[in-house]
């Protein structure tokens, strides 16, 4: 009877030892969490730099695109460099009469342009205005996206070093328009490293990437003067 028993435990033995061990379920991300994250992250940036890339699609299937380095310092000082479709433009905001000023490539302080924020000149097509284009305005409006201004599920899904949510809201810009948005946070970073915007529908009609984000590149005040 002994033999027995011990032949017995012997495969149980095996199989507590050796059974695959499961790792604990990971809670679900979300609204709350993912903000946080965010917000907690954007406290500790002073100014930052990226270049950004956006694409604009028409109904008929082309895009356009638009490339410039984006410079950001806080509280609200902004640069564009532009790179497409306007190589060499140079674009500050504000001025000391908080207007933003543009000057075309090689005509230096003898030609620029003093526009307010809202001009028709500077803005996107999706209605973005030039003081509306920081990261933290952005995290801003991911936020409304999520609570008081979801018009649908709000989807999460984690890929390779991102997140992506997914949620119909009211769009940033536009009064009484709703939009499909996908935004993708950097999970190193936690913060946004692109935006999809698309018709309740699902067709695209802008993307914008922030191309290698560098945080706290101590930027001088004289970056953001013309004659800087």
């Amino acid at each position: 009877m002994r033999s027995s028993r011990a032949c017995l435990a012997f495969p149980i033995i095996i199989l507590v030892f050796f059974a695959p061990s499961r790792t604990p379920a990971q809670p679900a991300l979300d609204s709350e969490t993912l903000l946080k994250n965010m917000e907690g992250a954007y406290v500790q940036v002073m100014d930052y730099q990226t270049r950004v890339e956006i694409e604009t699609y028409r109904r008929d299937g082309s895009f356009a695109v638009q490339k410039f380095l984006y410079t950001f310092k806080k509280p609200e000082r902004i640069r564009l460099d532009f790179e497409t479709p306007h190589s060499g433009l140079v674009l500050v905001y504000p001025d000391q009469n908080g207007k933003a000023v543009v000057r075309p490539h090689g005509l230096g302080r003898f030609f620029t342009l003093h526009l307010a924020p809202g001009n028709s000149l500077l803005r996107m097509s999706s209605g973005q205005r030039i003081d509306q284009t920081d990261l933290g305005l952005l995290i801003k409006n991911i936020g409304q996206s999520l609570t008081d201004q979801r018009r649908g599920p709000a989807e999460f899904a984690e890929g390779d070093g991102h997140i992506r949510v997914r949620v119909l809201a009211d769009d940033h810009f536009q009064k009484g328009v709703e939009t499909l948005y996908q935004f993708f946070i950097d999970k190193k970073l936690w913060l946004p490293a692109e935006v999809e915007e698309s018709t309740p529908e699902g067709r695209l009609e802008r993307k914008i990437i922030f191309h290698n984000l560098r945080i706290n590149p101590a930027v001088p005040d004289s970056f953001f003067r013309m004659d800087g």
